[in-house]
């Protein structure tokens, strides 16, 4: 009695008879031989089928299955070096559940980016595919594992918003019975309420910004992960961020060295991926591009793409900038009380060119300080009285971050760029499919 398996777990039944359940990638017509590279999104196995081993009537089904036709396949499991995987299945039974109508768009030849994001829900069947997003599976799962052992505990934050977070020039506006609401740019100001009552909280979910840019490390809708936490100060924040990055990263080193390699990424960066990371201030930041990138960046500019992979270049692993100026950051971000120009916040800047992949920092426990930031940026009150009682009640230092999914996974897989690191990605004039 053969058993139902999946193809990764096809070592375990070496010798065994098998059946899967998948799709033909690929198959080789060698006249009373057939070769199938047959896949079940676990996996990719060779299946050999003599005209002798099978009946007539599959063996005719196996020679003129066309690409992606989905089939049930039987047979038993050998080690066979030279096979993908290192094994391959003598089949003895196969049948055709659906027979692909026509020629699979995407064949094994060069197509252009356009095509490809076109065929998004086909595209998705590659094994490149397979790869970069078994990795991002991994990042997300590596996250969620750190911080639940670390005591945050998970909370789901609101969607519909009737604010923003940040700038209200990157809002995503919709009708909510008949008022405007707004799809949220971050969890983070919900979870300090969270966190005023459960001391350390994250959420995970959806974000939105409607920003027009058209980079490599743009969306407009990604996924965030954002720790919180009471009693935090801007250092705890880069404590924490630095564990949590390398736990994620030496775990995608030792649960996906297979997808890693199909990839052909240099690994020996992602090694030197460990605590501590170093720091700069954003003042010897600017003295930094100053001398060896732009002399005319100014004390107050944001940094660009190739300002951050300057900063970058300078070291093996991560960097966090901190204490930007605090006109540069959110209106809730806390200021150095010895210094209120510039503000207790931090980015953390990925290697190789892949700029921030973190913000964060110490927010702001201070009533009056939070009313005048609403007034100072236009703000209106009504939308933030809720926020502005958290610190009417057992106000208390506290701090958190953001970590953007879809660029860690860029870095992490050294990807030209984010449209590939989610299934269906939505960007400036791209929403189909």
């Amino acid at each position: 009695m053969a058993h139902n398996v999946t193809i990764e777990q096809i070592a375990a039944h070496a010798g065994e008879a098998v059946t899967l359940h998948g799709w033909v990638a690929d198959k080789t017509d060698k006249g009373k031989l057939q070769f199938l590279r047959v896949r079940d999104g676990t996996g990719v196995i060779q299946a050999t089928l003599f005209h002798k081993s099978v009946s007539p009537e599959a063996f005719e089904a196996a020679k003129h299955v066309p690409q992606e036709s989905s089939v049930i396949v039987t047979g038993e499991v050998r080690q066979e070096p030279r096979a993908p995987g290192g094994y391959e299945l003598s089949v003895t039974d196969f049948e055709v559940v659906q027979r692909a109508r026509g020629e699979f768009p995407i064949t094994p030849k060069e197509h252009g980016i356009e095509f490809l994001m076109a065929n998004r829900h086909l595209w998705l069947r590659s094994s490149r595919q397979h790869a970069i997003l078994r990795v991002r599976a991994t990042i997300i799962q590596a996250i969620r594992n750190w911080l639940d052992e670390q005591g945050f505990l998970l909370m789901d934050t609101p969607i519909l918003t009737p604010a923003a977070v940040e700038g209200t020039t990157t809002l995503f506006e919709t009708d909510f019975y008949g008022d405007p609401a707004y799809l949220t740019q971050s969890g983070q100001l919900y979870n300090e309420a969270n966190a005023m009552a459960f001391g350390k909280v994250y959420c995970f979910g959806p974000t939105f910004r409607a920003e027009k840019s058209k980079t490599r490390r743009h969306l407009s809708e990604f996924w965030m992960v954002e720790p919180e936490w009471a009693f935090g100060t801007l250092d705890d924040y880069m404590k924490v961020a630095e564990q949590m990055v390398s736990y994620v990263v030496q775990t995608v080193l030792e649960k996906r060295a297979a997808e890693m390699e199909m990839l052909e990424r240099d690994l020996a960066p992602l090694k030197r991926v460990v605590p501590p990371f170093p720091r700069i201030s954003y003042d010897d930041a600017v003295k930094l591009i100053q001398t060896k990138g732009d002399a005319n960046f100014k004390w107050g500019d944001d940094f660009g793409a190739p300002d951050e992979t300057l900063i970058s270049e300078q070291f093996d692993r991560p960097v966090f900038v901190y204490k930007y100026p605090t006109e540069m950051k959110a209106f809730y971000m806390a200021p150095d009380a010895e210094r209120p120009e510039v503000c207790l916040s931090a980015d953390l800047l990925a290697p190789e060119g892949y700029g921030e992949i973190i913000g964060g920092g110490q927010r702001s426990d201070n009533l009056e300080y939070l009313e005048a930031q609403l007034e100072k940026h236009k703000l209106p009150r009504e939308p933030y009285e809720w926020y502005l009682d958290l610190r009417k009640y057992g106000s208390v230092p506290h701090c958190g971050f953001g970590l953007g999914i879809e660029r860690t996974v860029a870095w992490i897989c050294k990807l030209e760029h984010v449209r590939e690191t989610i299934p269906f990605p939505r960007m400036l004039e791209k929403i189909y499919p």
